[in-house]
């Protein structure tokens, strides 16, 4: 049951009456007429306890897209029902309307339609559905609250699927069309062809050419079916905002492009979301399957507000991968948590896999080393230059552990390593 505010206000008119008559008998006919008419209207609403609902519609969409859910409300009363419905989900999932009004026959039902805007990745459930039909005086209404549940995944948004073509045009030129003349350490055989003038003369096969009139050198192509193990560093640095986006975002967008993108080349892709434990896994994909696995497994990914477990990462890392492959860590370049987790555990790392490491870089930072306009903004600047001298700082020691490392704005973060790893086909190294 529930009260309107025109119970309200009738009581409030009604409370000079004993005053002006002089009588409590007054009062007790006031009350006792409000009385009278909140039992009216329960006894006239529909009878929302008789309601059934059901759900149907969308249970994935992409954060930045709108999904439906459809609220289905099915009258198993003998009465006409007439009454306000509201829908209530997470202020997150963006849901509208909040309030609908239904007006639903005797053994019929009626389709509310919900449109969901989501502002966050991850599960979002349906909290509660209330119910409110009020009587023909509008004192009083019969109330319900009951839950419909239903779950919509917020799947992450990859705005970096944009690059995807310019990438796979290069990737095509680097196997198909345009085949390596140098023989690198992660090339295969691909055909032989004649010599001409520029050919390195060690990619001549003598023995082909014993056969033919002419000379003849050999063409290799980069390896198929290599392995990537993509590493994303949920720990207390990845909650980060660079702009107005996590860190963590940013690294699962740069994860998604490099994943489809080395999938398409037929290289074998693994994830793994790591902190103090495993947060998230896909492994043994699909080349088909591979990109929706790791959108739904990034999908609930929360950061967590502890410093990530370097020891425990690297130590799961080669237990799990014991064939050499190439380890993409999705991180921070923070000079106290590297320089006490990940920096002394490298050797064990590199010495059996080719280790890449990304990092968001905060473009603010640049923006603020250039300011000189007062006192503030040439205090700003030294701060700004001293994080960047860190970070160069750590590149270099970085790199001089064998290290790739990728360091590039948010928007700029993704293609930058999808380049490096298609530098790293063209190389012969992967």
């Amino acid at each position: 049951m529930a009260l309107t505010g025109r119970l309200a206000l009738l009581a409030l008119l009604g409370a000079p009456v004993p005053i002006v008559v002089q009588s409590w008998w007054a009062l007790l006919g006031v009350w006792a007429a409000l009385l009278l008419g909140v039992v009216t209207d329960l006894a006239l609403a529909g009878n929302v306890r008789a309601l059934r609902f059901h759900r149907e519609g969308d249970t994935n969409v992409r954060l930045g897209q709108t999904a439906r859910v459809a609220l289905i409300v099915e009258n198993m009363g003998r009465r006409r029902l007439k009454a306000v419905v509201r829908d209530a989900w997470p202020p997150s999932a963006g849901a509208a309307p909040r309030t609908v009004r239904v007006d639903v026959p005797a053994g019929e039902r009626r389709r509310v339609e919900i449109t969901l805007r989501p502002t966050r990745r991850g599960d979002r459930q349906a909290v509660t559905v209330t119910v409110r039909s009020r009587g023909p005086l509008g004192l009083a209404a019969r109330q319900l609250s009951r839950p419909a549940p239903w779950t919509v995944r917020v799947l992450p948004a990859f705005p970096s699927r944009r690059h995807l073509p310019a990438k796979l045009s290069k990737l095509r030129q680097l196997t198909g069309q345009h085949v390596a003349l140098i023989r690198g350490q992660g090339t295969e055989f691909d055909s032989l062809r004649e010599y001409v003038d520029g050919d390195d003369v060690r990619s001549i096969d003598w023995r082909a050419t014993a056969r033919r009139a002419d000379v003849m050198v050999r063409t290799w192509r980069p390896e198929r079916d290599r392995r990537l193990y993509l590493v994303l560093d949920t720990g207390r640095t990845s909650a980060g905002r660079v702009g107005d986006i996590p860190r963590l975002d940013c690294s699962m967008d740069a994860a998604l492009l490099l994943g489809a993108l080395a999938s398409r080349a037929g290289d074998r892709v693994d994830m793994l979301a790591y902190d103090r434990r495993v947060r998230a896994r896909v492994e043994g994909a699909s080349r088909t399957e591979v990109l929706p696995a790791m959108v739904q497994a990034m999908a609930p990914l929360e950061p967590e507000l502890i410093e990530c477990d370097a020891a425990g990462m690297v130590s799961t890392l080669l237990s799990r991968v014991r064939q050499r492959c190439l380890v993409v860590l999705l991180t921070e370049l923070n000079g106290a948590a590297l320089e006490e987790g990940l920096l002394p555990l490298l050797p064990q790392l590199t010495s059996r896999h080719l280790v890449m490491l990304a990092a968001v870089g905060d473009p603010r930072v640049g923006e603020m080393a250039g300011a000189r306009g007062d006192l503030a903004s040439v205090y700003d600047a030294a701060a700004a230059e001293r994080a960047r001298a860190e970070r160069r700082r750590l590149t270099a020691e970085l790199r001089t552990h064998g290290v790739e490392v990728v360091d590039a704005p948010p928007e700029e973060l993704a293609p930058a390593l999808a380049d490096a790893y298609l530098a790293l086909k063209a190389a012969g190294r992967l």
